[in-house]
């Protein structure tokens, strides 16, 4: 009889799970459901261009329904609000009850907003197409306030969190903003970009000679660094930090932390500090049932201490892992021990420029090659998962 297996998401571990699943189980063995609250796989890593106007919307939306179509998994577009293992059951929002024989939690993070009063209500968040389309349009509409009122406020940008994510957008901003200001008639030297962060170094996955590069090349492009101070509150126009400034502005960008699921941390799956704690093979560790890919999941290396960090890489891995464990738990045989490869990590700095280490070595990238190769892996996890056919269709 075939096996009922649900997925829940459709981001890089929950679509690599339902790729690697289907290849190694036919229809007639199992039957896959992925439930995920957009139609679209939506390419994290490219984000902040769509948020700075570099990319088109469909190049980092991909349709489920073509990516997984001729794989013969059912796609619901829902949002899942609540888990409940020990019934084998997951309600969703709409009021549909799924069932299963086995589960695939693949939900992502949610934004850490720390408690800094008034952040969470009057900043933009970046985490979806959505997102990024939202603060793409905030900003054009603050500029074109600010041409009528000249109310600095609305000139003024402030990233918080000095992260890829954070470096990334406001390298975007240095690079797109003086063509829209010039289209607008307004003066790019009138306007401020800030980048926050409460660490005392931006960029911190990075070695000091790549993050020197990165903070020289931005600033001359006109971003301002904060480090070593926090954000203690956020208004619809102002930015206050730890040590007494403030800064006046009515964009308010958030990218400064990440906790667990709460509909994840609500299920009654084993967990530590709101992520699902997880056995080498990733299956929960009080559910054998229920296997976990990407950021719900905190995964620590063998004899480690530390866990992994939470990233694409990472996801797409471990979805490939559990698709295969999958396979294994209903025709048999031994499941793989989740053992990451880190090809690198690479950081846009803007279009033409970036910073990066690749190969087990950490072989340094700066410039154009590091943009490049950004560039070029984004084009190898597309043709990984076929997204290269379901943009040209």
């Amino acid at each position: 009889m075939s096996k009922q297996i649900l997925i829940l998401g459709g981001g890089y571990g929950g679509l690599l799970t339902a790729l690697t699943a289907r290849k190694h189980l036919s229809a007639a063995e199992a039957s896959i459901t992925i439930v995920n609250r957009f139609p679209t796989h939506q390419i994290i890593t490219e984000l902040h261009r769509l948020a700075g106007d570099t990319i088109a919307e469909q190049a980092v939306a991909l349709p489920l329904s073509k990516l997984l179509g001729d794989k013969q998994v059912n796609v619901v577009v829902d949002t899942v609000k609540e888990i409940k293992p020990n019934e084998k059951q997951v309600v969703l929002s709409s009021g549909q009850v799924q069932k299963y024989d086995t589960l695939v939690v693949a939900l992502g993070s949610e934004t850490n907003y720390f408690g800094i009063p008034g952040l969470e209500e009057n900043s933009l968040v970046l985490k979806s197409v959505s997102d990024a389309n939202k603060i793409r349009k905030h900003v054009e509409d603050r500029l074109d306030a600010y041409k009528k009122s000249g109310n600095k406020a609305d000139a003024t940008i402030v990233v918080g969190g000095g992260g890829l994510t954070g470096v990334e957008l406001v390298g975007e901003f240095a690079d797109r903003l003086p063509e829209v200001c010039r289209s607008k008639g307004i003066d790019f030297n009138d306007i401020s970009l800030y980048c926050v962060e409460a660490g005392p170094a931006v960029l911190p996955i990075f070695p000091k000679v790549l993050i020197d590069r990165a903070v020289t090349s931005l600033e001359k492009r006109g971003v301002n660094f904060i480090t070593s101070v926090a954000i203690t509150e956020a208004t619809k126009s102002s930015v206050s930090l730890k040590d007494g400034r403030t800064i006046e502005s009515s964009t308010i960008i958030w990218t400064g932390g990440v906790k667990g699921n709460p509909v994840v941390g609500s299920s009654g799956l084993a967990e530590d500090r709101g992520r699902s704690t997880v056995t080498p093979t990733l299956q929960s560790t009080s559910h054998a049932d229920v296997f976990l890919a990407g950021d719900c999941a905190v995964v620590f290396p063998e004899g480690g201490d530390r866990p992994y960090p939470p990233t694409a890489q990472l996801a797409w891995q471990m979805g490939e892992t559990v698709g295969y464990n999958l396979a294994v738990q209903i025709k048999g045989g031994v499941m793989d021990k989740f053992v990451p490869v880190f090809s690198g990590t690479l950081g846009s700095l803007g279009r033409k420029d970036g910073v990066g280490t690749i190969g087990g070595n950490a072989t340094q990238l700066k410039g154009l090659p590091a943009s490049l190769m950004k560039e070029a892996s984004n084009i190898r996890y597309l043709s990984h998962i076929h997204g290269l056919f379901a943009l040209a269709h």
